[in-house]
């Protein structure tokens, strides 16, 4: 099953990146990675976020999925006990799993933040621009390009993954 992820930093932003890039293809294998955006902190005063997007496949159900995320980002210093909105070495966040809608108060996908936030849906539909979102069957080209006019500015990141790299381009919509 092909498998969407975010991932964003503002602690130490280019090291814990790269880390956590490392540790997914460690786990999954192949690893394809949207272009590096650095934008702004939503919801709380901080600094600035690394946020980039991430697709591979994975037979695992999605809760283990998950469970390897929270895994890799305790091991790179991720404190649960902050706020949700706090600053933070890295965030894994589970965007979509195949075209299923999973519903539950510890996940949801696709996830919402999809549809909300530029640094999440920029990003990932770079990688994947025609694939449909699941409940609102528009492709990631189309939702991007109804939100892109109000966005916060996206600063395109230059920043090395190693001999796996970015794989796709960030596209002007």
């Amino acid at each position: 099953m092909k498998i969407y992820v975010s991932l964003g930093s503002n602690v130490d932003r280019e090291e814990r990146l790269r880390q956590a890039v490392a540790e997914l293809r460690e786990q999954f294998g192949e690893v394809e990675l949207s272009p590096v955006y650095d934008s702004a902190a939503v919801g709380f005063d901080g600094s600035n976020f690394l946020n980039l997007a991430a697709g591979f496949d994975s037979d695992l159900e999605a809760g283990e999925i998950v469970a390897t995320f929270h895994r890799i980002e305790d091991a790179l210093g991720r404190d649960r006990s902050l706020p949700k909105f706090a600053s933070r070495p890295i965030d894994i966040d589970l965007l979509l799993y195949g075209e299923q809608v999973i519903d539950m108060p510890e996940m949801r996908t696709p996830r919402p933040e999809i549809l909300e936030h530029a640094f999440v849906l920029r990003p990932l539909q770079d990688l994947a621009p025609g694939l449909r979102h699941p409940q609102s069957g528009e492709t990631l080209a189309e939702l991007w390009r109804r939100m892109a006019p109000g966005a916060p500015p996206l600063e395109v990141y230059p920043l090395d993954f190693g001999e796996q790299g970015v794989h796709s381009t960030a596209g002007d919509f």
